[in-house]
């Protein structure tokens, strides 16, 4: 109501007139132009020759709006800290664009009431072997969100080669701390997930991308383990130490595990995945607080990574 009453007139507003329109007591009409000044960055000034407040206009063309976002001080710490993790996700992904709101948050940061001056100091990312998100995550991500193809140029780390194609991209993930594309590959008519910062060049196509219902999307990049996609058609059952089961029992290794203490306190674990490369490099992880049940080619790949890892450690004490 104070944002209508100001806008709308070119002449300083007594504050009589005020209390009139918005029918509240002296006190509150004060506290209601300093929460606009301070939290909504609103310019009302005071006019001592002519006894009335307005918005200071630096032109003709210069009007001030109302934000259309409101926040209290717990949804603007979340914000916050939301704001941090982006920029420690990918510094500068949105930086041009959310330019207006980080001004504005970094304002509110140094007002020691909402206790935010801190945030800098008290809220940290921390990324695990991080992979930055790469020079052409903006192209890829509003193909992604404008539902464009693609044409890129990708250099695979598997077979160390670059190749040419055009993708319908599906869905953008961050994944173990880096950024994943989903995407329908016309090269190899199939689904496959490609990674953002092995993109060399992308370029949009004025072309619909190709629409993958969520379901099929959901069965091929979710039912498997991990970034290894496919349709998950084996499982793999492990059992953790009872102290090891303090920790797993609480972790989320897949969107379908299945988890049980068993009588003498250790844990169950079962999880379906399709290739085992990286649910092996899990499993590593643990040493000797995890035991493979099944299946015995998931055991034996275990072994066989724990039996080359210790036979460098023979070669180099000898």
């Amino acid at each position: 109501m104070l944002d209508r009453v100001l806008r709308n007139r070119r002449t300083p507003v007594p504050r009589e007139e005020l209390l009139h329109e918005l029918e509240c007591s002296e006190p509150t009409l004060y506290r209601l132009i300093r929460e606009m000044r301070f939290y909504l960055n609103a310019p009302i000034e005071w006019d001592d020759e002519r006894r009335g407040y307005y918005y200071k206009r630096e032109g003709e063309s210069d009007s001030y709006q109302l934000p259309g976002l409101w926040f209290n001080s717990k949804e603007l710490q979340a914000l916050l800290v939301f704001d941090r993790l982006f920029e420690e996700l990918g510094p500068g992904l949105l930086g041009e664009h959310l330019a207006a709101l980080s001004k504005r948050i970094t304002e509110l940061l140094q007002h020691k009431r909402l206790g935010l001056n801190e945030a800098a100091r008290r809220v940290r990312v921390l990324g695990m072997a991080s992979r930055p998100a790469g020079r052409c995550f903006q192209t890829l991500a509003s193909a992604t969100l404008q539902r464009r193809k693609l044409r890129i140029v990708y250099h695979g780390r598997a077979r160390d080669r670059v190749t040419e194609r055009v993708i319908s991209p599906q869905r953008l993930v961050h994944y173990r701390d880096s950024w994943l594309l989903d995407a329908y590959c016309h090269k190899r008519n199939a689904l496959r997930t490609f990674s953002v910062d092995r993109v060399l060049e992308a370029s949009e196509i004025p072309e619909a991308a190709n629409e993958i219902p969520d379901d099929e999307l959901d069965e091929y990049f979710a039912s498997s383990y991990g970034i290894f996609s496919g349709k998950a058609d084996k499982t793999a059952v492990l059992r953790f130490s009872a102290e090891r089961a303090r920790w797993v029992a609480d972790e989320r290794w897949h969107p379908r595990q299945v988890g049980q203490f068993l009588t003498d306190g250790r844990y169950e674990l079962r999880i379906p995945y399709r290739h085992d490369e990286e649910l092996v490099m899990d499993i590593l992880r643990h040493g000797r607080e995890v035991e493979v049940v099944a299946p015995p080619a998931l055991r034996e790949s275990v072994r066989k990574a724990l039996r080359d890892a210790l036979s460098q450690y023979e070669q180099t004490s000898s």
